[in-house]
């Protein structure tokens, strides 16, 4: 397979150095179609997540991905060569489905990953960087990674980065049963963040930069602030989630310092990150970030291995379109061949000069067949001509 992926994920980067390559969707639909025009790129497909950063390519020779990467993000790819990923062929195959499953997520399960890969492949769709071989492959990852998610039953853990904050939080606090909370961020995220911690018992208002009656979505039981007044809003509350795509600190440490009384806890759920965590060297300032989440010991082995169970038939079937789809070409060929073989058969213009039609159509298919079969003896089982009759009778409607 001329496939490869190169990017880095939390395994090997933290989350100062995944940053800078940490795309916005509008970001991502600048850079496809930059990526899809370097030489050997047949396709591609750009994954940006909190969690990783991947560049999914179809090639037609071997290419540096981190280089293409790294120049049509403006960043020096020697940055970045140290911590690197890179997979090659099947590799690529197997490794995406896993992602798309949650099993390479900092929280088993991640709720959000398959929306994610997803999100990705319509990107490149849109953009017209995609190719057969690159949406089957995704749309197989999707699928399985939805498989996952319905046929597995996750036990002692949350499965979102927005529920392991509010989780961890409430261990913290000890209860969250009374607390006020400051949401900054009504994206998905966010307003996830503020109903599980309305859930958890928090007095919680979200932030809004503007509001549009019939659009704007508030969660059921919180409250609204103009998010240009969240300093005074902070001020005094227990905690603040923070989930935006600001490209810009949503809360910087000369803003946290200059409050009477600054949460003791704030928990910062973006990347690029909404919170300068120098406010940190505030022994009264505790923030987490996403690398300080998702890090919960889990009760899901059994789970786990159904997973890995379902990547293993997902990518099997891949594995057969492709293979298949690889074979086409020479299938032609042999097609090409076989009639020019039966031509030059000296039967024939007997059979057809007696207007033995069907004869002339059994003999053809014989011939045909015997021609196949001859190539192919050392492999030709008793098993597999049993499994190929039973498909060419299901053809036949028999």
């Amino acid at each position: 397979m001329n496939l490869q992926m190169v990017g880095i994920d939390f395994h090997g980067a933290d989350i100062a150095q995944r940053e800078p390559l940490s795309f916005t969707k509008s970001k991502v639909q600048h850079l496809l179609p930059v990526l899809a025009a370097a030489d050997g790129v047949q396709a591609c497909v750009l994954l940006s997540t909190c969690n990783r950063t991947e560049l999914y390519l179809h090639t037609s020779h071997p290419v540096d991905g981190l280089s293409l990467l790294a120049e049509a993000a403006g960043v020096c790819a020697e940055d970045y060569r140290g911590f690197r990923v890179v997979r090659q062929g099947e590799q690529v195959a197997y490794h995406i489905m896993e992602v798309a499953a949650g099993l390479k997520s900092q929280i088993f399960g991640d709720d959000q990953i398959v929306t994610q890969v997803r999100a990705a492949l319509e990107l490149a769709r849109e953009a017209e960087t995609t190719d057969s071989i690159l949406d089957t492959l995704l749309r197989h990852a999707i699928t399985v990674g939805k498989r996952v998610k319905t046929e597995t039953r996750l036990v002692g853990v949350p499965s979102s980065a927005a529920a392991c904050g509010v989780y961890k939080a409430a261990q913290y606090f000890g209860s969250l049963q009374g607390k006020r909370a400051v949401v900054i961020g009504n994206g998905e995220m966010g307003r996830l963040s503020a109903a599980l911690l309305h859930e958890a018992g928090c007095d919680v208002t979200i932030t809004l930069r503007s509001y549009r009656h019939g659009q704007t979505v508030v969660p059921a039981g919180c409250k609204t602030h103009a998010y240009e007044d969240r300093c005074a809003l902070i001020d005094g509350v227990d905690l603040v989630f923070s989930a935006t795509a600001s490209p810009h600190y949503t809360l910087t440490a000369e803003q946290i310092h200059a409050m009477r009384k600054p949460p003791v806890l704030l928990v910062d759920l973006a990347l690029p990150r909404d919170i300068d965590d120098t406010a940190a060297n505030d022994n009264r300032i505790i923030i987490w970030n996403l690398d300080d989440l998702g890090r919960l010991e889990d009760e899901n082995a059994e789970e786990r291995a159904h997973a890995k169970t379902l990547i293993a038939e997902a990518y099997t079937d891949f594995k057969e379109w492709y293979d298949y789809r690889q074979a086409l070409p020479v299938m032609a060929q042999m097609k090409d061949i076989a009639v020019e073989r039966v031509h030059f058969d000296h039967s024939y213009p007997a059979l057809a000069g007696d207007g033995d039609v069907d004869g002339l159509i059994s003999l053809a298919v014989s011939k045909t067949i015997d021609m196949l079969l001859g190539g192919m003896k050392d492999i030709v089982s008793q098993e597999r001509l049993a499994g190929c009759l039973k498909h060419m009778k299901k053809g036949c409607g028999k």
